[in-house]
């Protein structure tokens, strides 16, 4: 997998940063049973209600924490609460207890069915099944009366270890004990990213089962950067590293805009948001404005289509938090990971490469222009100086683009797409003359350009953004704007890199969209460095052989600026 030494294991880091500190191992899983004796008849009703009581105590728990975070962490801990009190599960689950099976045997058995639906499904579906299961084991472990699975007791600095965090823990870390995360699986978009960004702390996934080599009491050195930890270094330089990562946050927390790299270069910085309320947080942060906003994500769980004016309410909210400033606003991105009731299949043999996006409108145009319907009425209150632009998911060809553009100029809205099939970006010549920007998607452009799920923990070595093929999809694609004066964008991952976002801005992209929490690290990055060395980090870059040689490269290069 790497060319480490065997002081070294390595990883996909997710999230920047440096920490020295202890190991230590989350709370092991309880010991799943087995079928056992069945129960008797005249005690399965009350078995039942014993695994009620259970469940109304885990989803108590997990309420009361949902109540004192905030954020997307409060989201996650609500949806785990959530979760917990799913009919359907506790439907399953009562099937199984009146064959016979006891509480905690049921209890899994019923899990395991749902598991297997979610991992048919694929994508973010399969990902949640992570969450499931911390649901069952849970409540197995409050049936036997044992300690709640999960977070150790830190009362130091440590390094939580885990093979895959569960959200609920995730969403509680205590970040002034735990200073930075590392797990076995997961991958890029997996819960203990996304929450480990907002927490701003140093964060490696996907390591591997070298992981369980290390254990608890060990102390490591993590480089969320280059995605290492690292055993027996010296503690005194270590000590050092760690010292000047913390100065260097603190510069960036004082950081303000706009962003501009050294020599006066200007990048706008935006945040990606999912509703009203995430908008609102990034208003506060120094982000100029919105550069995706997720539209599926208000609707996932919705049964029937909201009407133009629902819908014009609930967009709305996201535009009153910047009212003065530009929105992108993304249009349903359903199917795949994703699946919405009311606008995509049941079932696809391979739902990533399916149906989804702006493919779903192709036989239900209808669906797509009460969408532009109810955007257009929403951002109708903003003024001229707070631009609102519309981008489609999942264009592959210049017919595509041509079609969405037409619908969007109608309704006065300004058509832009995404840039995450590989086609649309060796295409771009033929899809931008129809478009005024495009938005690169990285996560899903480099998806498809390796061929690799990117919500795969086996896989998230192809699905590094650093990897030199995306790269040079994105250069091409930056060229052709350029050419075409169209302006490109990056809304992935990738642009809340702070180093990425710096061969990102070589490279030519003309704004970044992120986290709000990563838009200081990155405007404070950008600050330190000229565009001339931002071109040379990209060269650089894209002339490495594969992501690991591509940072490496990019490092040396950064290095050599500081001489």
């Amino acid at each position: 997998m790497t060319n480490a030494s065997p002081s070294t294991i390595k990883g996909t880091g997710v999230v920047s940063g440096v920490a020295y500190a202890e190991a230590v191992w989350v709370r092991p899983r309880p010991d799943l049973p087995t079928a056992g004796e069945p129960i008797e008849e005249s005690r399965r009703d009350s078995e039942y209600d014993r695994f009620l009581e259970a469940v109304d105590i885990v989803a108590s728990r997990l309420e009361q924490r949902a109540a004192g975070a905030d954020g997307q962490a409060a989201e996650v801990l609500g949806a785990t609460a959530g979760m917990v009190k799913d009919r359907g599960w506790h439907k399953a689950v009562r099937k199984g207890i009146r064959a016979g099976k006891s509480a905690e045997y049921a209890t899994v058995c019923a899990t395991d069915k749902f598991v297997t639906m979610f991992e048919a499904a694929g994508g973010v579906m399969a990902e949640r099944t992570t969450d499931l299961k911390d649901v069952r084991d849970r409540v197995i472990a409050e049936l036997r009366g044992e300690q709640e699975p999960g977070l150790p007791l830190v009362e130091g600095e440590a390094v939580l270890f885990a093979a895959d965090l569960a959200p609920a823990d995730t969403a509680t870390l205590d970040t002034a004990h735990i200073k930075a995360l590392v797990t076995e699986l997961g991958g890029p978009t997996s819960h203990t990213a996304i929450i480990a960004r907002q927490l701003n702390i140093p964060c490696i996934v996907a390591v591997g089962a070298r992981l369980r080599e290390i254990e608890s009491g060990e102390l490591v050195f993590v480089d969320g950067a280059v995605g290492t930890v690292r055993l027996g270094v010296d503690p005194a330089e270590s000590r050092k590293a760690v010292e000047e990562y913390r100065e260097k946050a603190a510069r960036v927390a004082q950081w303000r805009g706009p962003a501009e790299t050294k020599d006066g270069y200007r990048v706008q910085l935006l945040a990606n948001v999912a509703d009203g309320n995430a908008a609102r947080i990034a208003s506060d942060s120094q982000a100029e404005g919105i550069g995706l906003y997720r539209t599926e994500l208000s609707f996932l769980s919705a049964s029937e289509e909201p009407t133009v004016d629902e819908q014009a309410r609930i967009y709305a909210k996201v535009f009153n938090a910047y009212p003065h400033s530009k929105v992108v606003v993304r249009t349903l991105d359903a199917g795949s990971d994703k699946p919405i009731s009311y606008a995509t299949l049941t079932s696809e043999e391979n739902p990533a490469l399916g149906v989804r996006g702006l493919r779903v409108a192709r036989d239900n145009e209808a669906l797509l222009t009460r969408q532009l319907d109810a955007i257009a009425q929403a951002a109708a209150e903003r003024g001229e100086d707070a631009p609102t632009w519309v981008m489609a998911p999942m264009v592959a060809t210049s017919t595509e683009a041509k079609w969405f553009s037409g619908l969007c100029r109608e309704r006065g809205l300004t058509p832009g797409a995404m840039i995450e099939v590989p086609a649309a970006a060796l295409m771009a010549d033929t899809i931008m003359p129809h478009l005024d920007f495009v938005s690169i998607g990285t996560n899903d452009l480099t998806q498809y350009t390796m061929a690799a799920d990117r919500l795969s923990p086996q896989l998230a070595y192809l699905t590094d953004p650093w990897q030199p093929a995306v790269l040079r999809l994105i250069r091409h694609t930056c060229v052709v704007g350029r050419d075409n004066n169209v302006p490109v964008g990056v809304c992935g991952e990738a642009a809340a890199d702070p180093v990425l976002a710096c061969v990102l801005t070589g490279l030519g992209v003309n704004s970044l969209s992120a986290a709000s929490t990563a838009v200081a690290g990155v405007g404070a990055q950008l600050a330190e460095v000229t565009l001339e060395e931002c071109q040379k980090m990209a060269e650089a870059a894209i002339d490495a052989e594969g992501p690991t040689e591509a940072r490496a490269s990019v490092f040396k290069v950064m290095e050599q600026f500081k001489n």
